[in-house]
């Protein structure tokens, strides 16, 4: 698509300098393009760089996510099976080091409802639900955490190409009434108008395909940080039922 739009662009340049005209300048059709063409080009330049920047923001914190529950999980399975009451708090005084890890959150959440059943001298079926449903409410802000900004790629990318095509077909509407006051269809009539028709097009899909590629991308990681929140969730159970919850 880019490339058709780009060498259509091109073939237009070189029918104007056949004609004996000036070759058409990209940047001097943007200068002087009408004033809704120009601002459907900013909105989109505009659009493209707040992509650039949540893009750039969620590969940090994601890969930071990611990295850290790394560490995390291998901290947390240190020392095999022998789970005790010690144990946890040896884990959860770590908890600094593992910050922005979802599953470092979610085991804070699960830990604190433990202690505070434990403190009350009694585990039964009921705490285990309450243990059950810190772990969840945790997991859920931190994936939506993950998940913010997200929704403005795929906006991006589902809205540019068609804020895109409404500037070609202004442009090309500007040709058309160029014909009419002019009362000529000669190319150097044409050729503005849909030239800067173009650039808006182009300027449209460069915003929308890297917001598409991004939020493909930051879903399927999503999607895997929020598999192992729940895998360690059921992990955690397991272990409170098996060594801390009354028969």
């Amino acid at each position: 698509m880019l490339d058709t739009i780009f060498a259509s662009l091109v073939n237009l340049q070189a029918a104007e300098a056949e004609a004996g005209g000036e070759a058409l300048d990209p940047w001097q059709l943007i200068a002087d393009a009408s004033g809704v063409v120009q601002m459907v080009m900013a909105l989109l330049v505009i659009m493209g760089l707040v992509c650039w920047f949540i893009t750039g923001a969620k590969v940090l914190r994601i890969g930071r996510a990611i990295r850290r529950s790394r560490a995390f999980l291998a901290e947390f399975n240190n020392g095999g099976d022998a789970w005790s009451t010690e144990r946890l708090e040896a884990v959860y005084g770590k908890l600094a080091s593992f910050d922005g890890s979802p599953l470092a959150m979610a085991f804070h959440a699960g830990y604190v409802e433990l202690a505070r059943v434990m403190g009350s001298g009694k585990a039964d079926r009921v705490d285990l639900e309450n243990i059950e449903r810190a772990l969840k409410r945790a997991g859920t802000a931190e994936l939506t955490s993950l998940e913010a900004m997200l929704p403005f790629l795929a906006t991006t990318g589902s809205t540019a190409p068609f804020v895109g095509l409404f500037g070609t077909v202004w442009g090309i509407m500007n040709s058309f009434l160029g014909i009419r006051n002019e009362g000529s269809a000669s190319l150097d009539t044409v050729a503005p108008g849909i030239a800067e028709a173009l650039i808006a097009t182009a300027i449209g899909l460069l915003a929308a395909i890297p917001a598409v590629v991004a939020y493909n991308y930051f879903v399927r990681k999503i999607r895997v940080v929020e598999s192992e929140v729940e895998t360690f969730s059921s992990d955690f159970l397991n272990i409170v039922r098996r060594h801390f919850l009354r028969s």
